[in-house]
C-alpha cells in the first residue's frame, strides 16, 4: 500500500505530515490491535480518548489556555480523518468529537462555559456528542420537535433523539430543542449542553448497525430534564443558524474520509490481484481487472483533487455550503462505487468479514446518509444553481 497518502498533493505542509506520522503511531499502538474487540463490543473504550488527548490529538483548535493545541487549522483534522479511513478503523469517533462537537464550544460558549468544558474535551476526560436527529425528522432540522420550556433559572427539556454517535460514551451532549413554537420552521431552536448525570436524561439501546460496529450509536431520551440556563450554548432561538453554519465542516470531514477510504480500497485490490492466481495466471494479468481498477483509481484521484481544493477553501474561510455539499456528495458516491468494484476483485473472500475490504464495504454505506443524505446534498446544490436567477432576469 502507498505509505504516503498525500504524495503528489500540495494541500498539506511538512508540519501536517509530521502530525500524520504521530497520529499513525497512535493508531498502530492503541487502536488497530484492539479494534476487532471494539467492533464485537460495539464500543470504543473511553480511555482511548484520554490517551488521544494526552498526545495532543483532541481540541487542536482550542486555545492553549484551555489545554488545546492553539492552532485553528482544519488540515490537522483532515489528516486524522484520512488516517482513520486508511487504517480501516472508521468507528473510532475521534473526528466526530474534534470536528463536529468541539467547534460549537469554541464558537458559541461563554467564558465560564469554556473554562468548565474545554479542558476536559481536550484531555479526553469529557467525550462529546451532538443530538439533532429525531425518530421522525431525519435530515430535516427544521422539523425538530423536542421542546425546552423556561422555568426560572432552568429549562425543562423533553423529547427523544436517535442515531446519536458517541451516544453511549458521551459526557456532554449538545441537544437541539424547540424553545419557540410560534417561530417559523427555521427559527425557535436552541442548543443545550446536557451533562451525563442530569436527572431525566437516559440512554436507550446501543443500536446495531450493518457497519461501523465499534461506533456507539444510541437512542437518547429527555424526560423533564432540568437544564440550567448556564448550559444554554449561544443565544436562545439561534440554534438553527448555529447548526447550519457548522454543517459544511462536518461534511468536509466526511468527504475527506470518503476520498481516503476509496483510495485505500484501490490499494487493497491492487495488492490482492497482484498476488492472487486464477486459471493459472495472476488476476492482474486480466484486462478486465486492470480496466476496472484503472477506472476506480481515476475516480478516486479526481474526487480527492476536488476535496483538497474544498479543504483549502475551508481553511481560508471561503467554503460555501454548496461546495461542501458537492464535496460530500461526490466523495461518498465515489467511495460507494469504488469499494464495491474493489470488493468484487476478491471474489468470495471479499464477502468474508476477516478481510479489510469487507469491513470497508459495510462501513462505506453510511457515508451517503449521515451528515445529510445524498438527496439533501443534491437539493442544496440544486438550489444554489438558481439563487438569483429570477432576480437577475428581472433586473
Amino acid at each position: 500500500m502507498n505509505d504516503s497518502p498525500s504524495s503528489r498533493r500540495t494541500v498539506f505542509d511538512d508540519e501536517h505530515e509530521a502530525f500524520r506520522d504521530s497520529f499513525r503511531t497512535l493508531l498502530h499502538r492503541r487502536v488497530i490491535p484492539e479494534y476487532d474487540k471494539w467492533e464485537a463490543d460495539g464500543l470504543v473504550p473511553r480511555e482511548v480518548f484520554v490517551d488521544a488527548g494526552a498526545h495532543g490529538f483532541l481540541g487542536m483548535a482550542v486555545d492553549d489556555e484551555f489545554g488545546g493545541g492553539g492552532v485553528d487549522d482544519f488540515r490537522f483534522n483532515a489528516v486524522m480523518a484520512e488516517e482513520v479511513a486508511r487504517a480501516g478503523v472508521m468507528s473510532f469517533g475521534i473526528n466526530l468529537h474534534n470536528d463536529i462537537c468541539v467547534p460549537y464550544f469554541i464558537r458559541y460558549a461563554e467564558d465560564e462555559q469554556r473554562r468548565r468544558w474545554l479542558p476536559g474535551l481536550c484531555s479526553g476526560e469529557l467525550v462529546a456528542a451532538i443530538a439533532m436527529t429525531e425518530p421522525g425528522t431525519g435530515s430535516d432540522l427544521a422539523g425538530i420537535t423536542s421542546t425546552a420550556v423556561r422555568r426560572g433559572d432552568h429549562f425543562v427539556l423533553n423529547g427523544a433523539k436517535t442515531f446519536i454517535s458517541n451516544g453511549m460514551n458521551a459526557d456532554v451532549v449538545i441537544v437541539a430543542a424547540r424553545t419557540d413554537n410560534g417561530a417559523n420552521r427555521h427559527g425557535g431552536l436552541t442548543l443545550f449542553v446536557v451533562e451525563r448525570d442530569m436527572a431525566g436524561f437516559s440512554r436507550g439501546r446501543n443500536l446495531e448497525k450493518i457497519g461501523m460496529h465499534a461506533q456507539d450509536t444510541a437512542e437518547l431520551f429527555f424526560d423533564d430534564v432540568e437544564v440550567p440556563v448556564s448550559n444554554v450554548l449561544g443565544e436562545v432561538n439561534e440554534g438553527f443558524r448555529y447548526l447550519v453554519s457548522n454543517l459544511p465542516q462536518e461534511r468536509m470531514t466526511i468527504a475527506v474520509a470518503s476520498a481516503a477510504a476509496a483510495a485505500t480500497a484501490v490499494d487493497l485490490a491492487v495488492d490482492y490481484v497482484s498476488s492472487r492466481k486464477a486459471f493459472g495466471r495472476q488476476l492482474s494479468a486480466n484486462q478486465n481487472t486492470r480496466f476496472t481498477l484503472a477506472d476506480a483509481h481515476v475516480q478516486t484521484e479526481v474526487v480527492r483533487s476536488f476535496v483538497d481544493d474544498c479543504l483549502r477553501a475551508h481553511v481560508a474561510g471561503e467554503l460555501g455550503a454548496d461546495r461542501a455539499a458537492m464535496a460530500k456528495l461526490a466523495a461518498t458516491e465515489v467511495q460507494g462505487r469504488v469499494v464495491d468494484k474493489c470488493l468484487q476483485m476478491f471474489g468470495g473472500y471479499g464477502y468474508m468479514a476477516e478481510y479489510p475490504i469487507a469491513r470497508a464495504y459495510v462501513d462505506a454505506r453510511v457515508q451517503r446518509i449521515y451528515g445529510g443524505t445524498s438527496e439533501i446534498m443534491k437539493e442544496i446544490i440544486g438550489k444554489s444553481l438558481f439563487d438569483g436567477v429570477g432576480r437577475g432576469a428581472a433586473s
